[in-house]
């Protein structure tokens, strides 16, 4: 793919709000600037609260703001089979294992990561005759990323944010590989889980520049690791600040007020919404 290519990929668990008016913009203006190709991706892999007619409500809001795509859009639900091609590549190599604790058990597990202040886990695989026999008891377990294993494997990591991070952080930023722990990677209530799914699908859409919210920077880190472990392309990625209510509180689905379809019902203009996001301001 000749060109940048940009993307939006939002979840059909609820209407769209303000917020992701603002990220959806901030990505396709920035697309259009460059003359680049603009990809619309549907993340529907909760299937407990991913509904059609979420996914409806998105397409009706993108077209009153305005916002086009090229090429048809792609929904996480029919790429299974990617994502199980990714995670044998991964349990294959040594780098991911089955992990059969309760989330009690994870919670009285969690410790505190080496780099940062969050709590996170940190497992190990079973010896081979113990994994063999609990399968066989049809005991339930989650994929989890060997995170460890992974970063020896990697090396030093870094990623290129040409936004700004919670903290201001801009510029090429080293990663911290085992800043989340042995995030779990595949589940069966879940099926495939974000950080896999997101990694393979903006390689297979060949995204080149990743535009979201800052409250996703620390995702970067193990995203940037998953994209080496699995011979992915490295995108360039751009966070912008998060938009908050009067209450101070950012914008979340559970809002309602705030959704746009609301503000399209109180006769709100989509140039009127714009102006008041003030796009041009986040630089």
């Amino acid at each position: 793919m000749a060109g940048p290519v940009f993307r939006f990929a939002p979840s059909p668990t609820g209407r769209l709000h303000r917020g992701h008016a603002f990220s959806a913009l901030m990505s396709w203006r920035a697309c259009r600037a460059a003359k680049g190709a603009f990809r619309l991706r549907i993340e529907d892999i909760d299937r407990v609260r991913c509904r059609p007619e979420f996914e409806a409500g998105i397409l009706e809001d993108l077209a009153w703001l305005g916002v086009d795509w090229d090429g048809p859009v792609l929904r996480q639900s029919g790429r299974g089979a990617a994502y199980e091609a990714a995670l044998a590549r991964l349990a294959e190599g040594g780098l991911a294992y089955r992990c059969f604790r309760t989330r009690r058990e994870v919670a009285d597990a969690m410790t505190r990561a080496p780099h940062g202040d969050e709590v996170v886990f940190f497992g190990e695989r079973l010896p081979e005759q113990e994994e063999a026999a609990r399968l066989a008891a049809g005991e339930a377990f989650a994929w989890r990323l060997d995170v460890r294993a992974a970063a020896e494997r990697s090396g030093p990591l870094s990623f290129l944010e040409t936004g700004a991070g919670p903290a201001g952080e801009t510029g090429r930023q080293i990663t911290q590989t085992d800043s989340a722990g042995d995030i779990v990677l595949a589940r069966r209530d879940i099926g495939v889980a974000y950080h896999l799914a997101v990694v393979v699908d903006d390689a297979f859409q060949e995204v080149t520049t990743v535009v979201r919210g800052c409250d996703l920077f620390a995702a970067t880190h193990v995203q940037r690791l998953l994209q080496v472990l699995l011979g992915l392309p490295e995108p360039v990625y751009r966070h912008h600040r998060l938009l908050v209510g009067p209450d101070g509180k950012r914008y979340a689905k559970r809002d309602r007020a705030e959704t746009l379809q609301a503000l399209r019902e109180l006769g709100v203009s989509p140039d009127r919404l714009i102006a008041e996001l003030d796009l041009d301001g986040d630089h």
